[in-house]
């Protein structure tokens, strides 16, 4: 195993518990470490201060421990266990009427770049580092081993979230067991899960919560669901008694999703016949409608991905939230999200406050949102705060 040395006076961060080691922090290394290794980190004068997947970028470690410990299969039941508890914690865990949720959240989870989400007893896995691609399979088997056989499949679907650079050709595809049940229940409702070839892992997962709270503000209302993807916040919507419910997204196979979701539910039903889904462009759909909609939902996707586009994205989310201030019956209740890490809560709160000024009508919080529990965020990793929203009451 090789040893990365830092430079003087660059542990500190470490010693806080920070989990990635920046490459500008590295002194020299002890021989050529590559990609996806395990490798040993340590002060300038050797101290060892725990050990890390090695990455090229300018996030050169991301740390799986701060003691001197074998990373092995052990590692990983251990740490899957511990993830799986919280869950069971949180009443996520078996439950007849839900089975999706997040098991791991990467630095949330003490294993950065690893995402897991479940859907009934299939898990799907995605590596954001080439370390975890290189340990798939041992993953997978501690998986099944720290959640006592309750997760029977694992698909592995890291396709398009491998660093580029690395050109490891990788194919999605299960690594253990065999799924053709892509349904699960999430709070009593069913979805049509895409982990073949659906956005992130197939599911918004971190969303639960905040469509439970849309459920209890549609009743009788007029719902516009804007970047609706796979219709959650429209089946919520529909389940809680809204009048009428309209769906917009730009991708044709995302409305065939959201249809299909609200037909697993509502099929053959009048519940069914109050939903209507387009297949058109947010800005143009929403700059072109009337002013029918007393409840809107904007969960557009990141508008940043990096700083270097913050200035863009708080622009983009400006002028989306202003059209809808505008556009929105008197007494009409907005939830507008961002789930862009590189925009701060301050920063989306300020955007959401200038298109109300730009609109020229009375707003008032009644809800600040963020992401749900099993999505949770390492108190030494606050860039991990990444999913923030306000439900406003427009006058």
């Amino acid at each position: 195993m090789y040893t990365i040395y830092l430079k003087r006076h660059k542990e500190e961060s470490l010693r806080r518990f920070h989990p990635w080691v920046f490459s500008g922090a590295i002194d020299h290394a002890d021989g050529h470490p590559e990609e996806g290794d395990v490798v040993r980190v340590a002060t300038h004068d050797g101290h060892c201060l725990g050990y890390g997947h090695c990455q090229i970028g300018s996030i050169a470690v991301r740390m799986l421990t701060f003691r001197e410990e074998a990373i092995d299969e052990a590692f990983f039941v251990s740490r899957l266990r511990e993830a799986w508890a919280l869950r069971q914690a949180l009443g996520l865990t078996n439950r007849t009427d839900h089975g999706i949720f997040r098991l791991v959240h990467g630095e949330g989870d003490r294993l950065p770049g690893l995402v897991i989400d479940v859907y009934g007893r299939t898990a799907v896995m995605q590596a954001h580092s080439v370390g975890f691609h290189l340990c798939r399979h041992t993953l997978a088997q501690a998986l099944v081993r720290a959640t006592e056989g309750q997760i029977e499949a694992v698909y592995y679907k890291s396709e398009t979230t491998l660093p580029y650079k690395a050109d490891l050709q990788q194919e999605n595809g299960f690594i253990i067991g065999h799924s053709d049940d892509h349904t699960a229940l999430e709070n009593g409702l069913r979805f049509q899960i895409d982990w073949l070839k659906g956005q992130k892992t197939g599911f918004f997962v971190d969303q639960r919560d905040n469509r439970s709270l849309l459920e209890h503000y549609a009743k009788g209302r007029r719902v516009l669901n804007m970047f609706c993807y796979t219709g959650g916040f429209s089946v919520y919507a529909l389940r809680g008694g809204a009048r009428l419910v309209h769906s917009v997204d730009s991708s044709a196979k995302a409305i065939e999703l959201t249809r299909r979701n609200v037909d697993l539910n509502f099929a053959d039903t009048d519940t069914a016949q109050r939903h209507e889904a387009y297949a058109e462009d947010a800005f143009r759909f929403l700059e072109q409608a009337g002013s029918d909609y007393d409840l809107i939902v904007l969960d557009p996707p990141a508008f940043a991905k990096h700083k270097d586009a913050l200035r863009h994205a708080i622009k983009g989310y400006t002028r989306l939230n202003a059209i809808a201030f505008r556009k929105i019956q008197p007494g009409g209740i907005l939830f507008t999200f961002s789930c862009s890490q590189a925009v701060s809560k301050e920063q989306f709160r300020l955007a959401i406050f200038t298109a109300a000024a730009m609109s020229g009508r009375h707003v008032r919080i009644l809800h600040q949102l963020h992401q749900p529990a099993d999505h949770p965020v390492n108190i030494y990793h606050p860039e991990g705060e990444y999913l923030k929203g306000l439900v406003v009451e427009v006058e």
